[in-house]
């Protein structure tokens, strides 16, 4: 009798055990919406003696434009998880030049009405492991595959020069979660990489509120900086962003 107790108490805690992962959600969807300011944005193309370096805040400003991005998370098993984003960034404007300028092998007049465009979107797909669980604090560690699309184009009284680049960048993943309380939590993700001929940082602060066992909405600072200095291009841009959050977990 104690024996057949012992085994039915040890099947209940496995069923009871099983029911709990299974009402754990798999998957989380979150949106953040906001508005962002450039801080810097410094160009040339060609990067030699053929062009010019400039400053494309002297055109566009510094904002701000609205941002949206959008993060996805599968937990795949205990402690691994998969992550997709999707961030575009792109502003139009138009403005003048301090002086003129050579850029892609054309001329542009300073102190004329130029148009400028930017373009910097980045898709990746990530993997990351949850290595610490307790104190009220959880933190990741992981890796993301980076494809940047961008562009930079001006126009101006029929002259077009544009330069576009899509390449991969492999990027380091580390994120971190403190719980305040039952409601409130606070969250920290970044994607980094620096060395060879570029650095690219995207790094988040978030502020959270637990609205349901489902949905939880935040508030928080991203912060987008980064380029390349190749043989054929110099970029290096700088991005705040000041941006509100929905994520639901199902």
């Amino acid at each position: 009798m104690t024996s057949f107790f012992r085994a039915a108490l040890a099947a209940l805690t496995a069923l009871t055990t099983t029911a709990a992962l299974a009402d754990e959600p798999r998957f989380t969807l979150e949106t953040e919406i906001g508005a962002v300011w450039q801080e810097r944005n410094k160009v040339q193309n060609p990067n030699d003696n053929e062009g010019d370096r400039f400053e494309l805040t002297d055109i566009a400003g510094s904002g701000p434009w609205a941002s949206a991005r959008i993060n996805a998370n599968w937990n795949i098993s205990g402690p691994h998880n998969l992550r997709v984003v999707l961030a575009p960034l792109y502003y139009e404007e138009r403005g003048t030049l301090d002086e003129d300028v050579r850029f892609d092998g054309e001329q542009f007049t300073g102190g004329t009405p130029i148009e400028a465009s930017y373009t910097f979107n980045s898709w990746r797909v990530g993997y990351s492991y949850q290595f610490y669980d307790k104190n009220d604090w959880t933190l990741w560690v992981g890796g993301t595959a980076k494809i940047r699309d961008a562009e930079i184009e001006l126009k101006q009284d029929g002259t077009r020069a544009s330069d576009d680049d899509v390449g991969f960048v492999p990027l380091l993943y580390l994120a971190g979660e403190y719980r305040i309380n039952d409601r409130w939590t606070f969250n920290f993700d970044f994607d980094g990489l620096a060395g060879g001929p570029g650095r690219a940082f995207d790094v988040g602060l978030k502020l959270n509120y637990e609205v349901s066992d489902q949905w939880r909405i935040g508030a928080g600072y991203r912060l987008l900086e980064g380029g390349a200095d190749t043989d054929d291009v110099y970029n290096f841009a700088w991005f705040n962003t000041a941006m509100v959050s929905a994520q639901w977990r199902f």
